[in-house]
Order: structure tokens, then sequence, then C-alpha cells
């Protein structure tokens, strides 16, 4: 798309340079003393102004020199003066002030000298006056209004950056926030349960009782709950992540899960964002695979392209593809930050068998994409 604007911006730049040059070619076809010569110079300088964003002195001082010369040997009218006109605004547009000034009294100074000095020529210089500092004064109203825009731009993305900065603290603060309510209540409630499952439990085993299967159960179960609560504490605590992909992987091999680590592309540095989401779709894929893929093998994938950086987890467990495990909150959570990226996410067991987590983050993205 940025190619595209390119391509129209010159074209409407070299459509302009023609309109100029055809005007002036018009003009001078009514004079019967043209010249070749004339005709060229007039080419020159206007064709010239095709390139007056990029270039803008060189093309003022070609179409100054260029009209100059058509002025001194052809003697025309105030319309030999467009094409150095245009060259003079899009100058002080750009903020060359001095030289627009001193090619505008260069072909001025030209043009006086044409011819004897009568009133029809005073007149006409001043007429030509009039019109060079127009062109200066609305070149260099313009480069101000550009430069209003930009700053007006910069103040309003500013302000959006506050208010994201600000709404970041407050879904911080409540994050914290629900963590000590859930601490405070939650862990009491579930230590009590599992305390006195454990309590039943001893007491049974030291009456030599048979323990019943299900007092066994809230005993795990409790347990279980325990540190499901925990790791959720953890998440809601703190939003970054406290690592990398490659220190995940350490960890779940020390825990004694069986990862290999593949990095492919032109590995570099992410958002945050992005950064983030890979970082919590790797840890959520390697904790699913610890608790319900039992002695499996995982590999961890990231694959660097030019526009997306693709995550992809995979393990040789005992998810089969008849039996979908039902979605849980993590696989939730992790779809919900990929889809905010504008980003793919494909979950499901694998017909070789085991589970599969791939995900597609785009590249490029303002911190505030999510």
């Amino acid at each position: 798309m940025h190619g595209e604007r390119l391509t129209r911006r010159d074209l409407a730049d070299a459509a302009l340079a023609v309109l100029v040059g055809a005007i002036v070619l018009t003009a001078a076809a009514f004079d019967t003393d043209t010249a070749p010569l004339d005709g060229v110079l007039i080419v020159v300088g206007s064709l010239a102004l095709a390139c007056y964003r990029r270039l803008p002195r060189a093309v003022l001082a070609v179409s100054t020199a260029a009209s100059t010369g058509y002025v001194l040997h052809a003697e025309p009218g105030t319309l030999s003066a467009l094409p150095v006109l245009a060259a003079v605004h899009t100058a002080a547009r750009a903020g060359h002030r001095a030289v627009a000034g001193a090619a505008s009294a260069v072909f001025l100074a030209a043009y006086l000298l044409t011819g004897p000095t009568t009133q029809d020529a005073v007149e006409r210089a001043a007429l030509l006056a009039g019109w060079f500092l127009c062109a200066l004064v609305t070149g260099l109203a313009d480069r101000n209004w550009q430069a209003y825009l930009r700053q007006t731009e910069q103040r309003a993305l500013e302000a959006e950056r506050t208010r994201e900065e600000a709404a970041l603290r407050r879904a911080g603060e409540e994050r914290l926030r629900i963590a000590r309510e859930l601490h405070d209540s939650l862990t009491h409630s579930i230590s009590i349960v599992k305390l006195q499952a454990g309590v039943a439990v001893h007491l049974a085993r030291k009456r030599g009782e048979d323990v019943p299967p299900a007092l066994l159960a809230i005993q795990e179960a409790g347990g279980e709950a325990m540190r499901e609560l925990r790791a959720t504490l953890d998440v809601l605590r703190t939003d970054e992540p406290t690592g990398t992909p490659a220190l995940l992987v350490e960890r779940a091999r020390a825990a004694g899960l069986a990862v290999e680590l593949t990095v492919t592309g032109d590995e570099r540095p992410l958002t945050a964002t992005v950064d983030r989401a890979a970082y919590r779709i790797v840890q959520e894929a390697l904790t699913n695979a610890a608790r319900h893929a039992g002695p499996a093998k995982v590999s961890v994938r990231l694959d660097y392209g030019r526009d997306e950086l693709a995550v992809r987890v995979d393990d040789d467990g005992s998810a089969v593809a008849s039996r979908p495990p039902e979605p849980g909150t993590g696989l939730t959570g992790m779809r919900e930050r990929v889809t905010a990226l504008g980003g793919t996410l494909h979950t499901g067991p694998r017909t070789e068998g085991g589970f599969s987590v791939r995900a597609a983050l785009p590249l490029g993205l303002p911190e505030s994409a999510a």
C-alpha cells in the first residue's frame, strides 16, 4: 500500500509538471519569435518540477536557470514565470526561504533587463513580484500548517498513550485486588478442607480402617485446587512475562518434562504485547502437557517470519483426535490474547496422537494493539 501511495504521488507531481509546461508552451506558441531553443528551455524548466518533493533546491535552481535563459532570449510574457513560481513555493514549503527569495530576485532582474523600461514593463514586473511574494508566503504557510498537523498528531498519540498507561495501571490495581480477595478467602477455605481431609485419612489409617475413596479424592482435589489457585494468583500479581520461552523450556526440563526448543528465522526483539503473548502461549501449552499428556515428548518451535511470529507446541501424549478435550480457562485465555493481536490460534489433538498448539502472531503492531 505504501508503494502505491508513492506511485500516485509521483504521478501527480509529473502531471503538475506537464500542466505547467503545457501552459507556458501554449503561451509561447502565440509568440512568432519563439525559437526551438526556447521550447527546450521551457520543457526543462517545467519538467524539473516533477522532482520538487525530493530535491526542492535542485528543482529551484534548474527551473530558475532555464526560465531565466528563456526570458533573456525570447522576452516572453508573464506566464513564463510559472515554473519558477511553482519552484519558489515548494522551496519555501521545504524551509529554504533565502534560496527561494534569491531565485525570485534573479528572475525578476532578468525580466526587467529584457526590454526598455516602460510603464507597461514596470507594471508587469510589479505583478510578477506580487506573484513571487505570494508563492513565498503560501509556501511558508503550508510549511507551518504541516508542522501544526504533526504536532497535533503527536499530542493525540501522547494523550492516547497516557490513557492506555492509566488503563493498564487501573487493570493492574484491579488484578492485585482480586488476588488479595482470592488469597484471603479461597486459600483459607481450601486449606481447611485439605487439612480436615488429611486428618480424617490419618485417623482412619491409625485405627486400621480402610480409607474411603471419596475422602482420598477430597484430599487430592484439595491439593490440586491449592496448586491451581497459587498459579492463578501468580498470574494475577504479574501480567509481565518473568522470562523467555527458552527459560520456560529449561524449567520444564528441570521438572522432568522432555522438551526440545527450535528457533528459526531472523530472531529479533518483539513488541511487549507480542512478546507477552508468545510467552503465555508457551507457558500454558507446557503446563497443559505436564498435566495431561503423561510421559510425553514436547517440541516447542518459534519461527520468526517477516510479518508474523509462528509459535507451535506439539506433544505425543495421550490426547486422541476422537476425544477432543473440553477447552478450559487456559486455552480460552490463550485464544483471547491471540485474537486481541489479530492473530490466529489452532489447538486440538493431532491425528498421529498427542496435542498441538499453533499460533500466528502478527509483528510490527503498535503497543496499543492488545
